[in-house]
């Protein structure tokens, strides 16, 4: 019996699914599977699904829509199938599903699952499965269909849990690269070893052109990869390796799935004459692939249209487009999907960056703040510790914590520009980053100097690397050529042409902070307090936060009262809802609950993910209450002119701030008002009726 029998029952399937949303449809599904005990808490199920729906969409073109997640609240892994007459929108470009899969996998799911969950993803690229799956009128025939045939106990047979051979083309009948105990394709009649490459084509049966390979026909190599790495990576390969047995070109995959995967040989790399990426989250060891003719594009193309890429692969190749795939180009969506724009280009930019520093100026900031408790505040004027340091005096200690803070503080700059290069062009992009950083620090362009020193060196390595250069030279582009001319010209733009601009501009934002009082203060705070609250710890969060430790870098009475009144409002989100799961529990659930005890103490440090469980599961309410506290928050802390020297610390750097019982009463204030904000909004609501032939909530067993 195949092992995805015990994955799905006739219990498991609703042929007659009425669901006029992705979210009531999940939940129907999602129902049936607690009922059988298969999910132990519905709500953080269903939590965990939508905050994967939230990273891309689901649906695929053909009327299938796969919501799938791992999840600490799945006891074994599970499918659930929904055939929805009326469709159901997941996203997809050419309409509603009608055909739906809730795919549940443990949080420590082991290989075997994700053979199990591989395999359908595999099958559902098979136009006669998915047929069959719309013309059942039985659901035990539905779970019979979607379970598949007996694993066949030839020797021949993976025994990781290897899929019946596809039936569409004989030329795919061939091997399967995935990770261990992925999905893989019967081993091919030559006796090709199982769980090497998947080369479409390989087989003694291929069309005309096609040989064993190495023989010399056109040559891909693939990687294929969504965020979850169950579904979309191995609907992706599949799609492309069918597309390229019908070609006539041979294609190695490499599925970089959830259990890691196994590389493709560096000769197989060093022979293909091409390369596609079809990924939705960064290639590993992308430099592998450096100087070969490449396709980039989201991993729905890969799905959607794969010959249109075996072809643009085969035209790059044609024409000698060897761009250096060491840069990770950004990810594509495509198929009416919305592809990125500059404007999203720009931020993941940037967010790479922060993202980087934070933990600078974290250790940096708070080594400062002890200093300054310790020693006060003119410890700032003590002599190099190297020079003098008196091991029994407080001040010793004082200055010591102080220099290794400062010094740590120095990196802001060089760390915030080298990886918003990185961001762009990847590792060649790392010195001319640094180097504007560093650049910018010596001009006195500050913060701002290092963002545009970023983008500079970024782009002008990417601008290189579109260059052709001989086969000769490839190797040492990424290490000499791409750091050596985009140093050179980082600097040569930073210190003559828009480096003394850019340090004025940064004097004017200092000296506008200094200047910060009275309303136009505490419109600020509510601005950058409702920043803090919208996306907890996303790129709006990061850019406030980030505009608060800018103004550390030179610190005034107005930058110090944006730390603070940044910092307060961040830890809103997670003391609310602590406090709203205290006096109304029945509102939340279980799991919920769960988290709010811990949030206490996540807000209470300002860490403003704590509060992401609430807002993953119920969006409309979470977050507009969270917004209007944050708001209230940053604008008492401007009012009361706190501020605040350490970048982080939450309540345990109390002693640091500025009028500290009137900060405290901002932070209740706002935790308050958002509180009862998402008890009022919840409270409101009426439940969802129960989809038709569904098992209602009531029924579910959820852990204590």
């Amino acid at each position: 019996m195949s092992e995805t029998t015990t994955m799905i029952t006739a219990e498991l399937v609703d042929l007659d699914l009425a669901a006029d949303s992705k979210e009531a449809a999940a939940r129907s599904l999602a129902l049936r599977m607690a009922a059988l005990g298969r999910v132990t808490d519905l709500e953080g199920f269903l939590a965990d699904v939508a905050a994967r729906e939230a990273q891309m969409p689901t649906g695929l073109e053909g009327g299938i829509g796969i919501p799938h997640c791992r999840s600490a609240h799945v006891a074994a892994a599970t499918l659930a199938f929904g055939r929805a007459p009326a469709g159901v929108d997941f996203g997809a470009a050419d309409g509603p599903a009608d055909l739906i899969f809730l795919i549940a996998a443990p949080a420590g799911a082991d290989d075997a699952h994700l053979t199990i969950l591989s395999s359908l993803a595999r099958r559902l690229m098979r136009p006669d499965f998915v047929a069959a799956l719309r013309a059942t009128t039985s659901p035990a025939e539905a779970a019979t269909l979607i379970a598949g045939p007996s694993k066949p106990s030839n020797a021949g047979q993976a025994e990781s849990g290897a899929p019946e051979a596809t039936s569409a083309s004989p030329a795919f009948e061939a091997r399967v690269r995935a990770e261990p105990g992925a999905a893989a394709a019967p081993p091919s009649p030559a006796g090709a070893a199982s769980g090497g490459p998947s080369i479409a084509g390989q087989a003694g049966n291929a069309g005309p052109g096609v040989g064993e390979a190495g023989s010399g026909g056109f040559k891909v190599v693939a990687v294929t990869s969504c965020p979850t790495g169950i579904a979309h990576t191995y609907m992706a390969a599949e799609s492309l390796q069918r597309a390229a047995a019908a070609a006539g070109i041979e294609l190695l995959v490499e599925t970089q799935g959830s259990a890691g995967f196994t590389a493709l040989a560096p000769a197989d790399i060093a022979a293909a004459d091409a390369v596609v990426f079809a990924h939705d989250v960064p290639v590993r060891d992308r430099a592998r692939f450096a100087g070969k003719p490449t396709v980039d594009v989201g991993v729905k193309a890969g799905i959607n249209r794969p010959a249109e890429l075996l072809a643009e692969a085969r035209d790059k190749a044609a024409r000698g487009d060897t761009g250096d795939t060491t840069a990770p180009t950004p990810v594509e969506r495509v198929d009416g999907q919305g592809g990125e724009g500059y404007g999203s280009k720009l931020r993941t930019w940037l967010m790479s960056g922060v993202s980087y520093m934070v933990p600078f100026v974290a250790a940096g900031g708070l080594l400062i703040a002890l200093a300054f408790a310790i020693g006060g505040y003119g410890i700032n004027e003590a002599p190099s510790v190297a020079e003098h340091f008196v091991w029994t005096e407080s001040a010793s200690w004082a200055a010591l914590l102080f220099q290794t803070g400062g010094l740590a503080f120095g990196f802001l700059v060089p760390v915030l520009a080298g990886y918003i290069a990185y961001g762009m062009a990847d590792r060649p992009g790392l010195v001319p980053g640094f180097v504007g950083g560093a650049v910018a620090l010596t001009i006195n362009a500050g913060f701002l100097g290092g963002l545009i020193a970023g983008l500079i060196a970024g782009g002008t390595v990417l601008a290189v690397q579109r260059v052709k250069v001989p086969a000769a030279m490839r190797g040492i582009m990424p290490v000499v050529v791409l750091p050596l001319i985009g140093s050179a010209v980082t600097a040569f733009l930073m210190f003559l042409v828009i480096g003394k601009p850019v340090a004025s501009l940064q004097q004017a934002l200092t000296d506008w902070l200094s200047g910060l009082s009275g309303a136009n203060a505490i419109i600020l705070g509510v601005v950058l307090g409702m920043m803090m609250c919208f996306d907890l710890g996303g790129p709006l969060n990061k850019v406030a936060y980030a505009f608060a430790i800018g103004g550390l870098a030179t610190p005034n009475e107005g930058s110090l009262k944006v730390m603070a009144a940044v910092m307060a409002a961040g830890m809103v989100p997670p003391l609310a809802m602590a406090l709203a799961t205290t006096v109304r529990g029945k509102l939340f659930s279980t799991t919920e609950r769960e988290n709010g005890k811990a949030a206490w103490f996540l807000g209470a440090s300002f860490i403003s993910e704590g509060a992401i469980p609430f807002a993953a599961a119920d969006p409309l309410r979470v977050i507009p209450a969270a917004m209007a506290g944050g708001a209230v928050t940053g604008a008492l802390s401007m009012a009361f002119e706190c501020t605040l020297r350490a970048p982080h610390g939450g309540i345990f750097v109390i002693p640091l701030i500025g009028n500290p019982l009137l900060y405290l009463i901002a932070i209740a204030a706002g935790t308050c008002v958002a509180a009862g904000l998402v008890v009022l909004l919840k409270g409101m609501r009426r439940p969802a009726p129960a989809a038709t032939g569904a098992v209602t909530e009531a029924e579910v067993p959820v852990a204590a």
